[in-house]
């Protein structure tokens, strides 16, 4: 810290507060540390902002000033940073902007929560916490084989879609609560660039305002991605944002899509008692998953339920059920784009993605062009003009950049943003971020597949080595019963380098954790097969995966820099 900074965090810091170890040793018991959803439980209003954060303000708002050529305390901004969009990646962004001192507003045009919370990830487990109980009830033998009775297993529709909605409503409001507690202002309206560091917002029927902010993050996020020739009533054609509602079943649906939406989509029909039909535009099901895994889920997941499906074809035109007749799919041939044949089902769930949400955003104020709707950014998610050239003091985070189109990834990449305008550089390593697809059982991955493994090893000339598990040498697994189960370890066996880890079975998606962290920390095989794990437990599982990896001999066993994208 220059002399000049130094000097107008003191003056800045309320007395008694800068001394001993300086900004950064002043975090203690005082400190706040939540983002995303971890900070819904943060609902009480006397939480306050530790003394460390107050001299971390100073010094950050003195190094702004500094370099924006403004004297320390005028600022001359009425927001240190202004969010547009208050979904998980805003929330979490926000939250680490009040841990770090910076006076932070966060501009909302529909609801708290964003996609997640209230039409994505949040609902979605709702229901599928039931589809999981239903297909355990109705699984006569799994039942017996525990030694337990259970005779005509049913579910309340309507009491279904309330759970859905009632935990959206309770996250959605832990969120405002948490915000609102640490001194975050909600703005309501929607957000738009007018200029550089110059934020308008408002609402349809009201006169707009207009804020300053030394720094701007855009926290946008997607819709769902409906392609030509669909139509979408809400009712019998319809997206994950009307499926979510769940106000009805249907005897037979078509899932347009068989990615994470399509396949969670899937084992909730399928529970609740509907026929499925698969719509896949490539040649396999489930393409975005390891091969492998791919294989193995639709042997466990697809094959035994009443599902079906068609790959290597477009759903070219879907007309919604009217006047006594059912919905209508045609289906072309996705390479020759020949008529192959006409569907006719119940209903219809579209699961081809999710599109930015960038419209309206005022990005022409600052020559910033989009690319197929996504904000370019660089690796600091630094938006780009059109000229190739960082906008300053303008980020982008989540759906709307492109990068990893997860909730937890935008969270992520907003406190790596706050982090560099609080003055410490920071750049987010995507491949070890997680990603779990909530069927029963679990997939779980982080990092490359193996395809992407070895052709980045035939590209920068090294020799990759995968290992796998089964569930069904878990005693854990074995006492609930769900054997069926793999995990794969793809790795570097010249460096002990993990490159991937997939998972499928029993709580993936909780498991995965050690995996990513790992990847994130740069921790090597060699080195995480000493770690000790609870007997007997699933993460047992992963225990066995790691030593059973096979490290050349001579590799060093102490790597403590992580391992750069």
């Amino acid at each position: 810290m220059n002399s000049a900074v130094a000097a107008a965090a003191c003056a800045s810091a309320p007395a008694g507060v800068v001394g001993g170890g300086g900004a950064r040793s002043a975090r203690g018991p005082g400190g706040i540390r939540v983002c995303g959803v971890r900070g819904q439980a943060l609902a009480c209003r006397s939480l306050r902002i530790s003394q460390g954060a107050a001299v971390r303000r100073a010094v950050v708002a003195a190094r702004a000033a500094a370099e924006n050529g403004v004297a320390a305390g005028s600022g001359g901004f009425d927001y240190d940073l202004v969010i547009i969009g208050a979904g998980v990646g805003g929330h979490g962004a926000a939250l680490h902007a009040v841990e770090e001192g910076l006076k932070t507003a966060i501009i909302e045009g529909d609801v708290v929560g964003g996609t997640c919370v209230n039409r994505g990830c949040v609902p979605s487990k709702a229901l599928l916490a039931v589809s999981g109980r239903m297909r355990e009830l109705h699984d006569e033998h799994h039942m017996k084989s525990l030694g337990l009775q259970v005779s005509s297993p049913g579910y309340d529709r309507q009491a279904v879609a309330d759970h859905a909605n009632n935990l959206a409503s309770k996250i959605r409001s832990n969120l405002t609560n948490s915000m609102k507690a640490l001194g975050v202002d909600i703005l309501t309206g929607f957000g738009a660039i007018v200029g550089k560091q110059k934020v308008r917002y408002g609402k349809v029927g009201f006169p707009d305002k207009e804020i300053t902010a030394r720094n701007i993050i855009i926290a946008t996020g997607s819709v769902p991605f409906v392609p030509k020739g669909i139509e979408i009533d809400g009712k019998t054609v319809f997206t994950s944002d009307h499926a979510l509602k769940l106000e009805s079943v249907p005897d037979w649906i078509a899932i347009v899509g068989s990615g994470y939406i399509g396949l969670e989509f899937s084992d909730v029909y399928t529970a609740l008692g509907s026929e499925v039909t698969f719509v896949e535009a490539l040649d396999q099901l489930m393409p975005g998953f390891d091969p492998e895994i791919a294989k193995l889920a639709q042997r466990i997941l697809i094959n035994p339920r009443k599902i079906d499906y068609h790959t290597g074809v477009f759903a070219s035109k879907i007309t919604p059920a009217k006047d006594g007749k059912p919905v209508q799919i045609e289906l072309i041939d996705a390479k020759t784009k020949e008529h192959k044949e006409t569907l006719e089902v119940d209903a219809a769930l579209i699961a081809t993605g999710r599109a930015p949400f960038t419209k309206g955003l005022g990005l022409e104020n600052i020559n910033v062009v989009t690319q197929r709707g996504f904000i370019p950014v660089d690796e600091r998610m630094r938006v780009m003009d059109a000229d190739g050239n960082v906008v300053p003091n303008l980020y982008c985070i989540g759906d709307a950049n492109g990068k990893l189109m997860l909730a937890h990834a935008a969270s992520a990449q907003g406190i790596s943003v706050v982090e560099q305008i609080s003055g410490r550089d920071h750049i987010l390593n995507h491949l070890s971020i997680p990603a779990a697809c909530f069927t029963h059982p679990e997939i779980s991955m982080v990092g490359l597949t193996e395809p992407q493994a070895r052709e980045k090893a035939d590209k920068e000339g090294f020799e990759i080595s995968v290992v796998k598990t089964s569930f069904k040498a878990n005693t854990k697994a074995l006492a609930e019963n769900e054997g069926d189960g793999l995990a794969k370890l793809i790795y570097r066996p010249d460096t002990g380098e993990i490159l991937g880890v997939h998972i499928l079975g029993l709580h993936a998606a909780d498991l995965i954790h050690e995996a990513s962290n790992a990847i994130a920390l740069g921790t090597r095989v060699q080195d995480i097969k000493f770690a000790v794990h609870a007997h007997p437990t699933l993460s047992e599982v992963l225990d066995e995966l790691f030593k059973a990896a096979k490290v050349n001999s001579g590799v060093s066993h102490s790597v403590n820099e992580p391992v750069a994208a």
